[in-house]
Order: structure tokens, then sequence, then C-alpha cells
């Protein structure tokens, strides 16, 4: 892997990685590294996938599990600011593989993290953004993990695509907002999930309801009851609504996520969706881990 001092990519797509792609019906395994794959999707861009995305992964670290973080969104990568790791760039090992980033008890790679300045476009063709997809699954070190979650990019193509046929997906965490403009690309979404044999653990109501400060006032801007009939109507579980929280929003804006840092009631509700994904997965449940403030990098 080539390593460039210019202004591309650090990554540099060079001699591509092995491409002979699997199929849905019997996916490759390109991360046998990890006990279980868990991507976060939602067909629709806007509704807080990659927030629900960070939390819960850092819930479920926080369980005492091995957890990887893949920011699958290679043309709008925002993992590495929730995570507070917009300053880390990538390194390598004695291999030459990358070394993900580490921050709140996750391993994190992202395309964000391998360009010369954080808001560097990566003008790529889907081809080259598969390649770079490939890459950060198998020439990253991640070392044994218990789960590798991914966030997805919005929509269904190729990089939603060739994870169903390069992975053993174990569960997929679907997210929407309550409004029909979100459920009909989401609904969507659940097609191409249920077509790619999938299991989906679940459907998450993001941005659900307003509580008014002061008057203790509930307010629904988008609508009430979308992610539910949606996971009616697709025979998944419904995982719950999140509120429209100006606390959540401050925790991603600033890298410091909600699941680790927020009040008491915000790490309970990620702890809760966190019990769900690894129930989804049959995993066992480790003991919830006392916080422990030296796990944050500063």
């Amino acid at each position: 892997m080539k390593r460039s001092v210019s202004r591309e990519p650090l990554v540099a797509i060079g001699a591509r990685p092995d491409l002979a792609f699997g199929h849905t019906a019997a996916p490759r395994n390109r991360a046998p590294y990890a006990r279980h794959v868990v991507v976060f999707t939602s067909g629709k861009g806007g509704v807080g996938k990659s927030t629900v995305a960070v939390n819960v992964a850092v819930a479920l670290a926080r369980r005492g599990l091995a957890v990887g973080l893949l920011d699958a969104d290679v043309h709008g990568p925002s993992v590495p600011r929730m995570l507070g790791l917009l300053g880390e760039r990538v390194r390598w090992d004695e291999r030459d593989r990358m070394v993900p980033a580490e921050n709140f008890g996750l391993k994190v790679m992202s395309v964000g993290l391998t360009t010369p300045e954080h808001d560097t476009p990566l003008v790529w063709r889907s081809s080259v953004a598969v390649s770079a997809l490939v890459q950060l699954l198998e020439d990253v070190a991640w070392g044994p993990l218990d789960v590798l979650a991914i966030d997805l990019p919005p929509g269904t193509g190729d990089v939603q695509l060739t994870l169903a046929q390069e992975l053993p997906i174990a569960a997929a965490v679907v997210v929407t907002t309550p409004q029909p403009v979100a459920t009909d690309d989401v609904r969507r979404a659940l097609r191409m999930l249920r077509e790619s044999r999938v299991p989906v653990a679940g459907v998450i109501e993001n941005m659900s309801y307003f509580v008014a400060p002061g008057t203790g006032a509930v307010h629904r801007p988008f609508g009430e009851g979308g992610g539910r009939a949606l996971a009616a109507e697709c025979g998944v579980p419904f995982l719950g609504e999140l509120p429209l929280d100006a606390a959540i929003r401050e925790g991603s804006d600033e890298g410091r996520p909600i699941a680790a840092m927020g009040d008491a009631s915000h790490q309970t509700r990620f702890a809760a969706l966190a019990a769900d994904v690894l129930a989804a997965v049959q995993s066992p449940l480790p003991p919830e881990r006392p916080r422990d403030a030296r796990e944050v990098s500063p």
C-alpha cells in the first residue's frame, strides 16, 4: 500500500484488493477477526444513523466487549468528529497495516482518518469507494473483535450490496424518523436487507419527540408512530424511540458520545439498545462495566 505525501488520500488505492465478490446467499468473510458483524443502516440521509451507530457501539464497549467501528460512508465520514478523533491520522504497524484509532473503548477506522485534512473531499467513483472499503476491512490491524459495527452510508447501492456479499452480517439495525419522507426510503432499505438475506435486529425511531424545557410538554414535530408502523408492516422488531435532544446533538458535535458522557437516562437508553443488539446476535450479555474516566482520551 502506497503512502502519499501530497493532498491525495493517505490510503492510496493502488493494487486493487481481491474483488471477486461473493453472493448474498453465501457471503464471503472478509472480517474473520470479528465474532459478529452488525450494520447500522437507514436508506435515508439525515435521520441520525451515525449518531445511533456511535452511541450503540460505545454502549457495547462499555459492557466489556471488544468493539470495532468502521465508518463506511466514504463520501461523508462523520464518525471521527463524533468520537473526538478529528485530529487523528492513520498510522501503520510493522506489517504495513493501518492501525485503528481508539477512543471510548472503541477501535475506529474511517476514510476521514486517511486524508491530509479532515475536510479533504474524496471525489471517487463507486468502484473506487468499494475498493477502499474492502481495504478498510482487510488491511487494518483490527485484532480480535467481539463486534464489528459498521456505519453504512445512505442508500441501497454498491456499498450496501458489497457488504452483504462480503460479510456474514449477524444483524442490521435500521434507523428512521417518524415522517413518511423518511420511512419511504427506509422501507426500501428493509426490502434490500430481506432480499439480501440479512437478519434485521429491528427499527429505531430517532427524533421521535421533543420535551420542551420548563413545561415538560411533549411535541412530535416529525409526526408520530412512523417507525413503529414500519416495523410492524415489515415484520421486524421495534426497538423504541429516541428523543430530539440537544444534549445528544451537542455530544456528537463535541466528540463526547452521550452513551459514555451523558447523564444516567441517556446512558441507560443506549445500554438497552446495546442489549437488544446483543440479543439479536445471540451473544451472552456481560455485566455492565462501571464508568471509568480513564477510558476517555483527552
